[in-house]
Parts: C-alpha cells; structure tokens; sequence
C-alpha cells in the first residue's frame, strides 16, 4: 500500500470496557482482566470529545486515556505485513486498538506536534503510542507488544485542539507541522533504542507539544540517568 497524496480515514473504531477472562486458568493469559480494547467499526459521523470518541472507553485510566491520548491512530499500510506475519489474514482494522485507521500515513511521515483539520474536529499529534500488554493478550500472542515496540510500527496518539464530529473516509487536513525534524518513528527510535544519546533525548524532551510524560521520562534520563524498566508495560499480567 502505497502513501498517498492527502490521508484520510479509512475507518474509525470504538469500544466500551469489557471484563474478560477465567479465575485461576492455568495460563496467565486467560485470567481476568479489564480492558477497553475491542473496537468495532462506526459507519456514520461520531462525536470527538477533549478526551475520547463517544463510545469509547479505556480501562486503565492511569496509562490510556485522557487529553494526550484522546485518539489512537494506526497506519493501514502496517496491516498486509501484520495479517502475513501473524498469520491472520482477517486481521480487521482496530485490531491495535486504535481508533483512526489511516491511509496515507505512518511513523515515517508523522510528526511531533503535527496539526490536522478532519471533519468538524482539529487534532494535533502528542506523542507515539507505547504498545502495552494488553495488545498481546487480546490476541493470545506473548510477545506481540514488544515486536511492535522493535518495528516501530506503533501508531500515534492526537490530543483534540477542537472537538466536533468525525466520519470515516474524510480526509486529514494539514494546517501546521511545527517539528519536521521529528517524526514519531524518529522520537521512537530515541525513546527505545537510541537510550544513550543525550543530546536527541534532551533535544525530543525540550518540545513544548510533545506529551508531558514523555518529556518528564527523557527528562530524567538526561538528567539522572534514570530508565525506567519496560517490562511491566511489555508483559504485565501475561507472566
């Protein structure tokens, strides 16, 4: 799938918080757990309030959710790659748990603090998506979250500037790229894998429009050396 000139929506999903799972199963896998995961498909004009989609839902509001995270966004091209690689060829759309599934964009092309006109709403990009457990127990696949980590291939998060209602094929306007110099699979890339150049972390941290916790995290590892342990995000309640 190839980018094209002006990206648009290709479709939107939501989903409330579901309780899941088997006390005491013998696979960690499938004990009880909460999550606002499956998203299901709307096909007609949704509202985006400061903080979610009406009908979507976060279980975990301390690390999903709220105004930095108010819409997950995924590139569709990831798809054909993911559906072969996890030999799943009806992998639909929001199976990462995003809500905009985007034709037209990726990582590569997606910058911090990128500001997009759609539908009634203004949005603008906070900061990459770090994939957590809960996307390798959705699909009963161990490792899944840390392969999406090492590829990149995360997707990104909006923050709302202006609310107002979105509907599926309706194209994303750019009105303003502060940092070009910073796309996500670039501030990736510092986050995860560049951990000991300073000069890029200090650098991504100083953004004014990058998300608050992401500025206090390469923050602290500038200053303190301090990183934190990826693991519990990673794995979490898989073990």
């Amino acid at each position: 799938m190839s980018l094209v000139e002006t990206p648009y929506l290709t479709s939107i999903q939501v989903g409330l918080v579901k309780n899941l799972g088997v006390k005491n199963a013998p696979d960690p896998m499938d004990r009880p757990w909460s999550t606002g995961f499956f998203k299901e498909p709307v096909d007609t004009s949704i509202w985006l309030g400061k903080t979610n989609l009406e009908g979507d839902r976060q279980a975990d509001l301390r690390h999903h959710g709220g105004p930095e995270k108010a819409v997950l966004a995924y590139a569709a091209e990831h798809y054909p790659d993911w559906r072969q690689q996890l030999m799943n060829p009806a992998l639909p759309y929001g199976a990462f748990g995003e809500n905009f599934t985007v034709i037209g964009q990726t990582e590569s092309s997606v910058c911090i603090g990128d500001t997009y006109g759609v539908g009634d709403a203004i949005v603008q990009v906070s900061q990459p998506r770090q994939p957590c457990w809960k996307l390798s127990r959705r699909w009963h696949i161990k490792d899944l979250a840390l392969q999406v980590q090492r590829t990149g291939k995360t997707g990104w998060y909006f923050r709302v500037l202006q609310e107002g209602y979105v509907t599926p094929n309706q194209p994303l306007i750019l009105i303003n790229r502060p940092y070009p110099q910073w796309t996500v699979m670039r501030a990736n890339e510092t986050m995860h894998h560049r951990t000991t150049s300073r000069d890029l972390m200090a650098e991504l941290a100083e953004l004014p429009l990058l998300a608050p916790n992401w500025q206090r995290t390469l923050a602290n590892r500038v200053s303190q050396g301090v990183r934190l342990d990826a693991t519990p995000r990673l794995i979490g309640e898989n073990e």
